[in-house]
């Protein structure tokens, strides 16, 4: 009798046995990276700021762009905050897989449902031998609960929610994205009200060349070919300042589109350009990129991956569930609902599949293959970080040396304007001499702007790139 015992509770035994084979394989989430950035060491060595000399510090509500202090910017981001589709589409997603978890894990907990019936037809009651039509009719309370011996829905639940945490991180990522967007396309429409007053100076002053021009022609002391030069170069600023304005139209579409408004509606009234610049201090450990939202998506999603291969394994083990009911069952409506009619089960129904085709099998090469997808996407999505880190680093500190290399080729170019435009006045040099001097500080004056521009640009993408600021937390 024992014997028959202990050969019946085998399987079962065996099963629980190998329920510790149904644990995931080991993840290894780590990516052989340096301690630090490799620009800002460069920077170290060679006694080198790619920035002002006092560092900004990022507001501890994480406001990242309000170290700019530039009001105009802070009211474009919250209102981007609150129109932006991409971010409204984000949470969206994010709302989804929430409820998805949800309805995971409700498997976890006992199922109880109400239910009633009505049936007829013969031979209900074999024992009584009657075969005449009869009625059953039933009503009561249905229960089941599956006990989760194997970890096989507890898997699927905390796979569900790491989906959902991937879900939030894609959310702050694309916040993060949105407020750069902004940030970026607003620093360059005050970059092109900066070059669009440079255009109206060097025009202004090419119109008082040509005035003067013309009145030394009348003169006769100039002919019609100095006069047709000016009025070239003079044409040919005005074209520039034209596609300078185009180019200003277009960026300030794009900002409507990424605020979600129409860009009908939208204007950006020109100002001076006052934006602060703000300092990134040396030394950033390359950990301050763990909290990149974009990365710890990867993770997550990653981890959700981990678990499915846990899921997968633990079809190969029984599912066991317990069901009740209790209510009423009766051959006549009217006694439904009488004591006497009163019913009840208790139940246990254990099921373990045995051929299927090699369907489990494939499951689980399937998790797998889809965990070993992930863990390559979120190598790659660390790698792409410290690219983006240094991209940016390497671009301020090569941008700061340019930048003050041009200032004196700016200052150097103002000074030959000016020389040359006295001396042409005093007819001691050719109208050629002048308009070179006019061209060469027009070009430099564009291209130290466009330096400025370039460090702003680069300093949003800085920021972008750590994951929202560069105060370590």
């Amino acid at each position: 009798m024992n014997k028959k015992i202990s050969w019946t509770w085998l399987p079962l035994v065996a099963a629980l046995v190998l329920a510790g084979c149904a644990t995931p394989p080991p993840m290894e989430l780590k990516v052989d990276t340096p301690v630090q950035f490799k620009e800002q060491s460069r920077q170290t060595d060679a006694g080198k700021a790619a920035a002002p000399a006092a560092s900004a510090a990022v507001p501890a509500d994480g406001r990242w762009w309000a170290s700019f202090n530039d009001p105009v910017l802070d009211n474009l981001i919250e209102r981007a905050a609150q129109n932006n589709t991409d971010v409204q589409q984000a949470a969206a997603r994010l709302a989804q897989a929430r409820a998805l978890a949800r309805q995971v894990d409700a498997d976890r907990s006992p199922q109880v449902g109400l239910g009633a019936s009505a049936n007829r037809g013969a031979g209900f009651d074999r024992a009584q031998g009657s075969t005449k039509p009869s009625n059953i009719f039933a009503a009561g309370l249905g229960a089941s609960y599956e006990l989760d011996l194997f970890g096989r829905l507890s898997g699927a639940s905390r796979a569900a929610s790491l989906d959902a945490d991937s879900r939030e991180a894609l959310l702050q990522s694309a916040r993060l994205l949105v407020q750069s967007d902004v940030a970026q396309l607003y620093l360059a429409v005050r970059a092109l009200d900066a070059e669009r007053e440079i255009m109206r100076d060097t025009v202004e002053a090419y119109r008082s060349t040509l005035e003067l021009t013309e009145r030394r022609n009348r003169a006769g002391d100039l002919g019609e070919l100095d006069v047709a030069r000016v009025r070239t170069e003079l044409a040919s600023t005005e074209a520039d300042a034209l596609a300078v304005e185009r180019n200003r139209a277009l960026v300030e579409h794009a900002l409507a589109v990424v605020l979600g408004e129409v860009a009908s509606n939208f204007s950006l009234p020109a100002q001076d350009w006052k934006t602060a610049l703000p300092a990134i201090p040396a030394g950033l450990p390359s950990t301050m990129l763990a909290r990149r939202p974009d990365v710890l998506a990867a993770q997550r999603r990653a981890q959700a991956a981990q678990e499915r291969v846990g899921v997968a394994q633990t079809a190969w083990f029984p599912t066991i569930a317990l069901t009740a009911s209790g209510g009423f069952a009766s051959p006549d409506l009217s006694d439904l609902l009488k004591w006497s009619a009163r019913s009840w089960g208790v139940g246990a129904l254990l099921s373990l599949p045995i051929i299927d085709g090699g369907r489990r099998d494939a499951d689980l090469q399937g998790a797998n293959a889809q965990f070993d997808e992930q863990m390559a996407a979120y190598r790659q999505q660390v790698l792409a970080a410290f690219k983006d880190v240094e991209d940016q680093l390497s671009s301020l500190r090569l941008l700061a040396e340019q930048s003050a290399v041009q200032d004196q080729a700016v200052a150097s170019a103002r000074r030959a304007s000016s020389l040359s435009d006295v001396r042409y006045r005093n007819g001691a040099i050719s109208q050629l001499d002048l308009l070179d001097a006019r061209r060469s500080e027009l070009q430099n004056r564009r291209q130290a702007l466009l330096v400025k521009a370039l460090q702003y640009q680069a300093t949003v993408g800085l920021v972008r790139a750590l994951g929202g600021g560069w105060e370590q937390v």
